[in-house]
């Protein structure tokens, strides 16, 4: 439970000025069944072999908010970490889930249909980065949302990830009663998230713990879906600064 010092050392921290590594260092392609999708990479400066995050985007892509995903790269890269984003929708999936025409049940159905191929793709991510010279071969996946749901299923079913960290998802509906692995993971969820019920993240940690992962469930008071977007709310720091020490904790040591 956030608390009222945890806001004000939150909102101190977020009026400090944000120095923003700009635009990405490298952007490359990973082939994924017959789609060829580009992946955005924003380098720590720390010499040698370096953990890895893929960073998943909500339903609305990276550019809606792109300075909202520039400061969790930049917080990843501060502490030794690459981030990665992929853009794992295709431009069938970007139809559906952002034509104004398709209803929230379209929606839904859709995403059910497209939770395992895009599971897939972020293990493809991962074959990709663990070949990098560059890696140290621990890899961690940070999803949002929609993306928070793919990092969910990705990590129960790929070993090779290291720690996940969740901001107001769940896991797929098709997935809960397959489970037989998780990583360490941390969730973090507003208590008026009114698009992604408290209650997903909830399960989430509960499935994490059914086998014996560590699991760690943060809820913010008051806040709804996507709060550590904003520019002024102090609790976007508390979220930023959780995840990044959660992975530096599971990736680095």
């Amino acid at each position: 439970m956030i608390t009222r010092r945890t806001a004000l050392t939150g909102l101190a921290a977020l009026l400090s000025p944000i120095t923003a590594q700009g635009a990405p260092v490298e952007q490359f392609n990973v082939t994924s069944g017959h789609d060829d999708l580009p992946v955005s990479r924003y380098a720590a400066t720390t010499p040698g072999q370096r953990p890895a995050v893929i960073v998943l985007h909500g339903s609305r892509g990276i550019e809606l908010r792109a300075r909202a995903y520039e400061r969790y790269a930049d917080a990843l890269s501060a502490k030794g970490m690459d981030a990665y984003f992929p853009r794992y929708m295709t431009p069938a999936d970007t139809a559906m889930l952002v034509s104004k025409s398709s209803t929230q049940e379209n929606r839904e159905a859709y995403e059910m249909t497209r939770f395992d191929g895009w599971a897939d793709t972020v293990s493809d991510t991962v074959t990709a980065l663990l070949s990098r010279p560059d890696s140290s071969g621990r890899v961690g996946l940070l999803g949002f949302s929609l993306g928070g749901y793919i990092a969910a299923e990705a990590a129960a079913r790929d070993t090779r990830i290291a720690a996940l960290a969740v901001l107001y998802g769940g896991m797929p509906d098709a997935m809960t009663t397959k489970i037989r692995h998780m990583p360490p993971l941390i969730a973090l969820h507003g208590d008026a998230d009114r698009n992604v019920p408290i209650a997903q993240g909830r399960q989430l940690v509960q499935l994490g713990k059914s086998v014996g992962a560590e699991a760690e469930f943060v809820t913010y008071p008051g806040r709804a879906h996507g709060f550590d977007f904003s520019e002024t709310d102090p609790m976007t720091s508390d979220a930023i600064d959780r995840v990044t020490k959660f992975l530096q904790a599971k990736l680095t040591a």
